[in-house]
């Protein structure tokens, strides 16, 4: 893994007396594209805006390349931001738009000339140079504020719920050019979103917060297939959670019946929480499973059915490419290593720390 670029220790901030992060730790590597995921009010923002100077923490130290930087504006830091709100400056053009922050640091004209051509052509706006902001679409106007963050050369660029603004489709397509931008440019990104798929589709690192608290940090496949703890399974995609018993190792009771599953280590007749991914619950013919139900709903998604299976007294969750109509009686059946054990929270505060394997 590369060298550590930015790092976070022990960040602790609060507003009014509400504490907003709590003794934070957080490595970022370089040319590492680092999503901090979670819902509103999580401290992602806070986060980042910590990183980039724009709020001082209470307690900790935030380092670039070793040094603390704790106490420097964010002018005088190797970084950018690209924020939701382009902050675009209407009376100037695309090129003058993206000169701005040249112009402060007193760069040539010549310079600046190259620079605007090259960022242009990055974000695929050939030409673009002499139009008004108020001439592009949301879409445009955004790859503008990233081509005016990337002319400035930071080691590090910040991107605050960037995609927020946009459509589906154009959504989609920034996606796409933000991860061929990092690629080419060799960047460090650190990206803040609350949409799930966003982050799963284009980070090296998901960074999943809650409440003030890292609750699980690792490559989107490790977050989706292994989470820690019932909020992260709850808040990436969607699953059936249920609470269950671990009987013993390799053996849990759901709804009180018996299945096979791969975990151990929690002990005998401990209870825990289950989680079961809708893709993973496999329907078959009555008797043929581990429990019988019936489909109670159906909703055609294109690629796949999604459907509600009431069983053992709980409403499952089911997504398959097989359409099972309303009314059919099904069996539900899982594969053992598709059932994921975490420990139950004894408490509010353990729960929104994130009790752990």
């Amino acid at each position: 893994m590369s060298a550590p670029i930015i790092e976070l220790e022990h960040i602790t901030k609060s507003f009014d007396g509400q504490m907003i992060l709590d003794d934070l730790n957080l490595t970022v590597h370089e040319n590492e594209f680092i999503t901090l995921l979670g819902p509103s009010g999580c401290g992602k923002t806070t986060t980042l805006r910590i990183i980039g100077g724009f709020e001082h923490p209470d307690q900790g130290r935030v380092l670039f390349e070793g040094k603390d930087i704790t106490e420097l504006p964010p002018n005088k830091r190797n970084l950018n931001t690209v924020f939701q709100r382009y902050a675009l400056f209407s009376h100037l053009s695309i090129a003058e738009n993206i000169a701005f922050g040249l112009k402060v640091s007193k760069k040539s004209k010549a310079y600046i000339d190259d620079k605007i051509k090259y960022a242009l052509k990055l974000v695929n706006l050939d030409g673009f140079e002499h139009r008004t902001v108020d001439s592009l679409s949301g879409g445009q106007q955004q790859r503008i504020a990233i081509a005016r963050a990337i002319v400035n050369e930071p080691k590090v660029l910040l991107l605050d719920e960037p995609l927020g603004a946009l459509d589906l489709k154009l959504r989609q397509d920034m996606q796409y050019e933000l991860i061929r931008l990092k690629n080419e440019l060799g960047i460090t990104f650190i990206y803040v979103t609350h949409d799930q798929e966003e982050a799963l589709t284009m980070s090296d690192t998901v960074v999943v917060m809650n409440q003030g608290y890292i609750q699980q940090m690792g490559t989107p496949e490790n977050i989706y297939n292994e989470p820690e703890n019932a909020f992260v399974a709850d808040f990436i995609g969607d699953s059936n959670i249920i609470g269950g018993i671990m009987l013993q190792d390799e053996l849990v009771q759901i709804l009180g019946v018996k299945f096979p599953c791969v975990d151990s280590g929690f002990g005998r007749n401990k209870p825990v929480d289950v989680v079961i991914r809708p893709e993973d619950v496999i329907l078959g013919e009555p008797g043929a499973g581990r429990l019988d139900g019936e489909v109670s709903h159906l909703i055609f998604k294109g690629l796949l059915y999604e459907m509600e299976v009431m069983a053992g007294g709980f409403e499952w969750l089911v997504q398959s490419t097989k359409c099972f109509p309303v009314g059919t009686p099904v069996s539900i059946s899982v594969d053992p290593y598709n059932i994921q054990i975490m420990n139950k929270p004894e408490s509010e505060d353990e729960e929104a720390i994130g009790v752990q394997e």
